[in-house]
């Protein structure tokens, strides 16, 4: 599937890193280092503008090294770049850890993620089928 795409930042397009990777890398286009202090939050610019075909979303979704050697995730996650969009993609960073954290420009601040949707319509119902869990929810379905 072709997108397409506009890169006003300073870094190549995001890419997949391996064959099988579902999500693409995508940097910081930033003209001077973001300095997030512990539980400070943050929109970061990407310089990317994309155009998605109809019944396809981009996700912007954390990258599990950030979070897990830093403490830095993305907030609203996934965030939804829905297929009329046609503004700068931007990542809501947070900073969970109780160190400073710097962002750089060109930094690998999040994932993207293409994926396909359905657009469901409503059917007014007065029941539900029955199933074996029924109203459970929240943890009902772990062993107890």
């Amino acid at each position: 599937m072709k997108i397409k795409v506009i890169n006003k930042s300073k870094h190549a397009l995001p890419n997949y890193e391996t064959e099988l990777s579902a999500g693409m890398d995508i940097r910081a286009n930033i003209s001077e280092p973001i300095v997030l202090e512990s539980l400070e939050r943050t929109l970061v610019k990407t310089g990317l503008f994309i155009e998605l075909p109809k019944g396809f979303e981009a996700q912007v979704r954390p990258r599990s090294g950030l979070a897990l050697k830093k403490g830095i995730t993305c907030l609203n996650s996934p965030g939804t770049i829905d297929a009329d969009y046609r503004g700068e993609i931007g990542v809501i960073l947070v900073n969970l850890s109780k160190e400073t954290f710097v962002i750089e420009d060109g930094e690998r601040i999040a994932q993207l993620v293409i994926a396909k949707h359905e657009r469901a319509e409503w059917e007014i119902a007065e029941t539900l089928s029955e199933t074996d869990r029924g109203e459970g929810g929240f943890g009902s379905t772990g062993v107890k």
